[in-house]
């Protein structure tokens, strides 16, 4: 577990359908949050993480989910998400 309470899962080897919403999820990390302007830590950048992480979990809409986010759609099994920020 890491200090923003994720935890590393393993996808099971030789499926690239998993191993591609893996690289999806990362780039899209990347160019939306951490890529997306310059920061001025590894702290401040941490902290936008978490912030993003909460959006993309809460309020983006995912076309794969039909328009609504992933914690809308299974609101008893989504665990690893901090409740909604006002």
């Amino acid at each position: 577990m890491n200090n923003l309470g994720g935890v590393h899962q393993r996808i099971r080897p030789y499926t690239p359908r998993h191993n591609g919403k893996v690289e999806r999820y990362q780039r899209i990390l990347a160019d939306e949050c951490l890529y997306a302007r310059t920061y001025d830590s590894e702290s401040a950048r941490g902290e936008a993480m978490k912030v993003w992480v909460q959006h993309y979990n809460h309020h983006r809409p995912h076309s794969a989910a039909g328009g609504q986010a992933p914690a809308s759609l299974v609101p008893g099994r989504v665990t690893n998400v901090l409740p909604s920020y006002t």
